[in-house]
């Protein structure tokens, strides 16, 4: 092999002339003919045709500054005069004249799967109990049955005190008033849910009752497709996309018997809360966003605007607006629950999980939802094992000390104490997480590579430095050697979590520590975060970088808002993860709390 790459490095230019000459007598075919110095010889990596742009070795000296390495000026010169010959035939299926398009329903070829690293996490059967509970009376005021709980409004529909069409004309009716504040509904689907509820009802009606989410209303993030339906993405390139079929999740809620009442709101391709139609408003404090990209999910369960929620994270997307709303958000396994039919972002990353009231509400959901699909190859048969009356003594609660910091997450880890667990002290290696987000910027931009290269991307609302227009310009100038090395990296992250997770049965953190939300979303192990308490502040708070031109409100005294913490789950081990989650929300006693106004 290295006498041949020699031969033709060193062969003579007539040799090639006569070579090309000779191919260029060949009659055309659909397939180019393969070069060869020698009838025989097998190919080598110096022996394409030249394609693309010339380029110097100043362009290398240059390029040297985005990839933080060195050549020396010897080198710069080789790799210069061999480039349009080596590499720039790799970028053909882009550049042309071959080009190829690549569907959004093509997912890459390789498939992140967490339990590679620790297979006997995952529960072994499947159970799922609820809560008894007695049926309390209906309350009088339609404020009071919009904030409640699905836990509460499915025994009112089931024992036929509350109807699934009032139901849904409360919300109807609380959606007319809020949403103009709030801004998160992109799309009302007012006669499709009123269909669905008056179906639920003739049902229910007649005995056949599917299950506690049957005729109760609820909201979808905008990036999950309805048939017939808008399903915009929150990007104005994306406004008038009305898909022909509904995604895994949607139909799986069908199913059992929810009301699709909106499309919420999401941060245009899910980033933040900002879409085309302005910004997501919290609920608690009207004068800052919901946070994101589940904006919409977060403000609309808050607000008493729906029954329940659908979000879906890649890096913090269900976390964030829960904590900023007060909301209960669930990221389940990646892999638990189906992503067919939902935008992509990053096939790696993505998860599609419930935003409640209570923690029990979410997993009323996940059982609806969870599942494999033929469309997403990521998705896995998984049980869920759950018992919301399992008492938590005895568990253990892995936590790093140093992590623990404000009020919130150290009377949470009291709680933790005085319930019976176990709090034990955990490490993780002080490695540079953020070399993880390689994958994530690289995905995001492969998944809207199209937008980005003819400009669309350019139509959001948003064009400063940290959203995804200047990011996806950017990502293209990461090295495909980093994206390998970063997927090693996470493999060996996943590995210090399986460690961690031989050691205790959940992990407390805090909700937004910047190293869990890439662990944990690159790992793809399950996350709950619940509301525990409350905090002041004196400020506005964004997900965007600061903007000197533009600066958030201050208030004077403080204003309080929610405040919680986030537990992270053995691999498909939601049940756990639910029942301390419960626990921890019964002894916290603020679910029920409402922002005023609403």
């Amino acid at each position: 092999m290295q006498f041949r790459r020699q031969f033709l490095i060193k062969a003579p230019l007539s040799l090639f002339a006569v070579s090309t000459l000779i191919l260029a007598e060949q009659p055309p075919s659909g397939l180019q003919s393969q070069t060869s110095a020698t009838p025989g010889a097998p190919p080598t990596f110096g022996n394409t045709a030249a394609a693309g742009p010339e380029v110097s070795a100043l362009t290398f000296a240059e390029a040297e500054k985005l990839t933080q390495v060195t050549m020396t000026a010897a080198q710069r010169e080789m790799a210069a005069n061999n480039w349009r010959i080596s590499m720039a035939s790799m970028l053909e299926r882009r550049t042309g004249p071959r080009k190829v398009l690549l569907e959004p329903s093509i997912a890459p070829a390789t498939i992140w799967k967490p339990l590679q690293t620790n297979a006997k996490s995952a529960p072994l059967r499947d159970r799922f109990i609820r809560s008894k509970g007695r049926i309390e009376p209906l309350p009088k005021r339609d404020e009071d049955i919009a904030f409640a709980p699905v836990t509460k409004l499915s025994r009112w529909i089931e024992t036929k005190l509350l109807s699934s069409e009032r139901l849904t004309r409360i919300y109807l009716e609380r959606i007319a008033r809020f949403d103009p504040q709030l801004r998160c509904i992109i799309t009302l689907t007012e006669a499709h849910a009123l269909e669905q509820a008056k179906k639920a009802d003739q049902e229910i009606a007649a005995g056949k009752y599917r299950g506690p989410l049957h005729g109760i209303p609820y909201g979808v993030k905008d990036l999950l497709d309805t048939a017939g339906i808008a399903t915009t993405w929150g990007a104005e390139p994306f406004k008038n996309r009305i898909p022909k079929t509904d995604s895994a999740v949607v139909a799986r809620l069908t199913a059992a018997g929810a009301v699709l009442i909106a499309k919420l709101s999401l941060g245009s391709l899910a980033l933040n809360d900002i879409w085309f139609g302005g910004q997501t408003m919290n609920p608690w404090l009207l004068e800052e966003g919901a946070s994101g990209s589940s904006a919409g999910p977060g403000a609309a369960t808050a607000a008493g605007l729906v029954g329940f929620s659908i979000g879906s994270e890649t890096g913090g997307s269900i976390i964030s607006p829960s904590m900023r709303c007060g909301v209960t958000g669930l990221r389940p396994t990646y892999g638990r629950v189906a992503r067919t039919g939902a935008m992509t972002l990053c096939w790696s990353l993505d998860k599609i999980g419930p935003m409640t009231r209570t923690v029990e509400d979410a997993m009323l959901v996940l059982k609806a939802i969870s599942g494999p699909d033929a469309g997403d190859m990521a998705s896995v048969p998984s049980k869920l094992d759950f018992d919301a009356s399992t008492p938590v003594r005895g568990l253990r609660v892995g936590y790093i000390p140093a992590w623990m910091t404000d009020s919130t997450e150290l009377a949470a880890l009291d709680a933790v104490k005085k319930l019976g667990m176990n709090p034990t002290k955990v490490t993780l290696p002080d490695w540079p997480y953020e070399s993880l987000n390689v994958i994530l910027f690289a995905e995001a931009a492969a998944a809207f590579e199209e937008i980005t290269l003819d400009g669309r991307i350019n139509t959001l609302k948003i064009q400063t430095p940290d959203a995804w227009p200047n990011l996806f310009r950017e990502a293209r100038f990461l090295s495909a050697v980093d994206f390998v090395q970063a997927d090693r990296m996470r493999r060996k992250v996943a590995l210090e979590m399986a460690r961690i997770f031989s050691e205790v049965d959940v992990l407390l953190v805090p909700s937004l520590r910047d190293e869990m939300l890439t662990i944990s979303n690159h790992t793809g192990h399950p996350s709950l975060t619940l509301r525990t308490g409350t905090v002041e502040v004196a400020e506005a708070r964004s997900d965007w970088a600061p903007d000197p031109l533009k600066p958030l409100p201050k208030f004077s005294p403080p204003r309080r808002v929610p405040h919680g913490i986030t537990l992270i789950g053995r691999l498909f081990d939601e049940g756990t993860l639910a029942s301390v989650g419960i626990a921890m929300e019964k002894y916290a006693d603020v679910a029920s709390e409402r922002p005023a106004g609403f």
